[in-house]
């Protein structure tokens, strides 16, 4: 397989793993119903329009800070159009093999745009998708392999997990709670509902 093989196949992952994550999260902000917007969600102090317009605003600002240009922000007065408008030029984006392949030095060392994208954020798409949900008082289930991810990635962020504006403290939970209940309270979550 030649050079330009492995950077389309590389980028192709990238843009089909964001596309996956992108789509479940959209798929509790599509469901989500009116009221539940301004109503709390599991992260204390934010409603579901804030959740959503945190990993709106978190993505576009990693973007802009790698020298990637984006139209104006999206409006969230209106989430679910907003939250798709981010999301269609997100997928656009990543699929420029220059932007999904672009390399800069990281808090964890080389890496790029797109495995930045698909690997931090989507962390945020997985765990923030609860927290959205949790607004509307319904509990969404991650897969075993989404809890795969956050439990292996949850060792990188070291001490650093329970800075001000990562996660809460860990939470107690039930010596016989299910793995999502487990996983979730070690990340300062408990359910709402």
């Amino acid at each position: 397989m030649t050079t330009t093989s492995n950077t389309t196949a590389s980028k192709n992952l990238v843009l089909d793993r964001y596309a996956d994550l992108a789509h479940r999260f959209g798929s509790v902000v599509d469901t989500l119903p009116p009221e539940a917007w301004d109503s709390p969600s599991a992260c204390e102090g934010w409603t579901g329009r804030d959740v959503v317009a945190h990993v709106v605003g978190t993505q576009r600002g990693f973007l802009r800070s790698r020298g990637i240009e984006l139209d104006a922000d999206p409006s969230l007065e209106d989430a679910v159009a907003g939250w798709h408008a981010h999301e269609e030029e997100t997928r656009q984006l990543l699929a420029d093999e220059a932007v999904a392949t672009l390399e800069y030095d990281g808090l964890f060392g080389r890496t790029t745009v797109g495995a930045t994208i698909v690997n931090f954020y989507g962390f945020d798409l997985v765990v923030h998708r609860w927290d959205l949900a949790q607004a509307a008082q319904r509990d969404e289930r991650l897969t075993d392999e989404e809890l795969d991810a956050i439990e292996t990635a949850l060792p990188a962020f070291g001490e650093h997990l329970y800075d001000d504006g990562v996660c809460k403290p860990a939470v107690a939970v039930a010596r016989d709670a299910d793995r999502q209940t487990k996983v979730l309270a070690r990340l300062g979550r408990s359910r709402r509902v």
